[in-house]
């Protein structure tokens, strides 16, 4: 009886401890591709907050914090603040493409305004636009930990497979869809 009752303790230890060094991985670990290589003056997610990913649950205000570091970093980025949240959170909106992308970025949304309303204009070359929102809940914190790394990827990957996808698409980023406060909106 006390073989069995140790084999189980034993076991049951083993599985903890294996347990707990998947709870600390490395960034490389969430990444894509292990041979893309990152621009080393964009900062990583743990550069920022002091842990990886996945090992806590990003607070807002550090979340926030990251996505403006970004935003100051990479030129594939703009950061806009379309208002706060009931509880004062800045609601963040990012624009991500390739750097040509931005500078035509209000040719880009016209076009794509037009062709809403019924244009025929040409498609062929104009960039897709995705719209990509995460954590819609408070408690959900894979979403807003899933934000920090594809932000990163999107800012600092470099080669070709980046270069395509950012020349072809611009991405509207919301780190953390939380709920607005509306009595905040401009009226009209």
């Amino acid at each position: 009886m006390y073989k069995a009752i140790l084999i189980v303790a034993c076991l049951a230890f083993a599985k903890a401890v294996t347990a707990q060094t998947l709870v600390d991985p490395t960034l490389t670990y969430y990444l894509p591709n292990p041979s893309t290589t990152y621009n080393s003056e964009i900062s990583t997610p743990q550069e920022i907050l002091g842990y990886v990913p996945g090992k806590w649950h990003v607070t807002h205000d550090k979340l926030a914090e990251y996505m403006r570091v970004l935003a100051n970093e990479s030129d594939r980025i703009t950061l806009e603040n379309r208002g706060t949240t009931y509880e004062g959170r800045p609601l963040l909106l990012l624009t991500i493409t390739s750097p040509q992308n931005h500078t035509n970025i209000d040719q880009i949304q016209s076009d794509h305004i037009a062709l809403s309303n019924g244009s025929n204009a040409l498609t062929a070359n104009m960039p897709i636009v995705v719209y990509q929102g995460f954590s819609i809940h408070g408690n959900e914190p894979s979403g807003s930990n899933a934000a920090l790394l594809l932000a990163y990827h999107l800012a600092a990957a470099q080669g070709e497979e980046i270069e395509n996808l950012l020349n072809n698409t611009v991405i509207l980023f919301d780190p953390s869809l939380i709920q607005m406060d509306y009595n905040d909106l401009p009226v009209g």
